[in-house]
């Protein structure tokens, strides 16, 4: 049997965020998961393994994982049996000779038992059952309640995630499928995901779906009035927008009753995709796709290089489309890069509401000028307490940090102008793409485009909680 490991020292098991410094973890830095699942969706029963490969940046004598209740069947580091302890939601793993800094050591654990979400002050988070199958939304802490892992935004790494289950059921991972095999009743199904992941934007999605191939192209002469208008140099004089990027393969998984309703909500995808890759550079990922599911969501769920919709956001009259554009945003703006902790996340969610604004003028529907006037209104009666470059933990998803995000960057456009504003929206994207981003580095980038100091105008928009007169545009 193998022995228990002693408790680790004090901070050996914490990130040091300021606002969630229990999740993630010292003294490491993750390369890459391997994750093999086998999911039996009646008893809601999962057994896995996963191999986690890591480099130290300090020489360690125990290392710790965050995660969720399974039994642990054992655990090796190197190969070679380890003590281990499981203490409230973390693993601590004491390898047979301590890890010396800068070496790249794996770590095994054989785990099996009933996944459940995570409860956070924002609702439970995590693996969760549906009707008939399950999904995984994590966001902001629930990756593990279904892997091992370091669970913090900034640990970055590639994955491999194989999972068996029975045949009736498709199975979507975020990341690329590279394998499925089908035996007498169940389906392997693996993916490989070759760029930097957050743990919190890795997701499973089960369920009894029809798969849909969509298309990456769709662009129509009647519309692009936003980009004509702009001048961004990428429309022709009769006013057809020709694509000059690689059709971007999308997919979705849409339960069979709802099809002719996905047909139409989602029918200007690829007329989306087109969209965001002229103004923030060409899609981050190998595939983009989409899972409908067979019960209802409170919100979409987004993941690197998919979104997840509620049955309830599908109704055959586009009304929430402005999700879908929003859920797309986010695969540059949240996805690719990635806020190095949680103070930033009104780079995730401003510019993803402010391409909404931005789609919905383009796509023959109000103006971003005029959502950005309606919004302001609607923020201006609300108390001034929220300051969203660092919002505070509970108020991290405040719908403000949304709203006003999305008018920060509305005023920096009147401020700076289009060709200086449209050129940062792009270097960001691509200058940043895989990486890790903060306040600061958007406030020097947007410096370097306006060509001078912008210091008092971030002062009153990021760190002043009274909102400021909403300039005209």
């Amino acid at each position: 049997m193998i022995s228990k490991a002693p408790a680790p020292a004090p901070g050996a098991d914490t990130s040091g965020d300021p606002y969630l410094p229990a999740h993630g973890n010292g003294g490491y830095r993750t390369r890459h998961y391997d994750l093999n699942l086998d999911y039996k969706v009646a008893p809601n029963r999962l057994s896995a393994s996963a191999v986690i490969t890591a480099e130290a940046t300090q020489g360690l004598s125990r290392v710790s994982f965050d995660f969720g209740t399974f039994r642990i069947n054992r655990v090796l580091v190197d190969g070679k049996p380890a003590k281990y302890l499981k203490r409230g939601a973390k693993l601590h793993v004491k390898p047979a000779k301590p890890i010396p800094a800068g070496a790249v050591f794996t770590v095994e654990v054989h785990y099996v038992g009933n996944p459940h979400p995570v409860g956070s002050r924002w609702g439970d988070v995590g693996w969760d059952e549906l009707t008939d199958g399950a999904l995984v939304a994590s966001q902001p802490v629930g990756a593990p309640s279904w892997f091992p892992c370091n669970d913090h935004p900034s640990d970055k790494a590639a994955y491999r995630v194989s999972v068996t289950t029975a045949s009736p059921y498709l199975v979507a991972v975020t990341g690329t499928l590279v394998e499925r095999t089908t035996s007498a009743s169940t389906t392997k199904w693996v993916f490989e995901r070759r760029e930097p992941t957050a743990t919190y934007l890795m997701s499973v999605q089960i369920g009894r779906y029809d798969e849909v191939e969509l298309t990456g192209r769709g662009w129509f002469p009647h519309t692009g009035v936003l980009l004509r208008r702009l001048s961004l140099g990428i429309g022709r004089a009769s006013g057809q927008v020709e694509s000059i990027f690689e059709t971007v393969p999308q997919r979705a998984a849409v339960p069979p009753r709802l099809r002719r309703a996905f047909d139409r909500d989602f029918g200007r995808q690829g007329r989306m995709m087109e969209f965001l890759q002229r103004l923030f550079g060409a899609y981050p990922f190998a595939e983009y796709v989409i899972v409908v599911t067979d019960d209802d969501l409170d919100d979409p769920i987004e993941a690197q290089g998919m979104a997840i919709f509620g049955a309830n956001h599908v109704d055959g009259r586009r009304t929430h489309e402005r999700l879908v554009l929003h859920e797309l945003a986010h695969q540059w703006f949240g996805n690719s890069l990635t806020v190095a902790d949680w103070r930033h996340i009104w780079l995730n969610e401003g510019f993803a509401t402010y391409a909404e604004w931005l789609w919905s003028e383009e796509s023959g529907g109000q103006s971003a000028a005029a959502l950005a006037r309606a919004w302001h209104a609607r923020i201006k009666i609300k108390p001034p307490d929220v300051r969203i470059a660092d919002p505070g933990v509970t108020r991290m998803f405040d719908e403000r940090v949304y709203k006003r995000g999305g008018l920060t960057l509305h005023a920096l456009r009147a401020e700076i102008g289009d060709p200086a504003f449209f050129a940062l929206l792009k270097s960001w994207a691509e200058e940043h793409r895989h990486g890790l981003v903060t306040t600061e580095a958007f406030v020097a980038a947007a410096e370097a485009h306006a060509g001078r100091s912008l210091s008092a105008f971030f002062t009153r928009w990021l760190y002043t909680p009274a909102l400021p007169p909403l300039p005209g545009l």
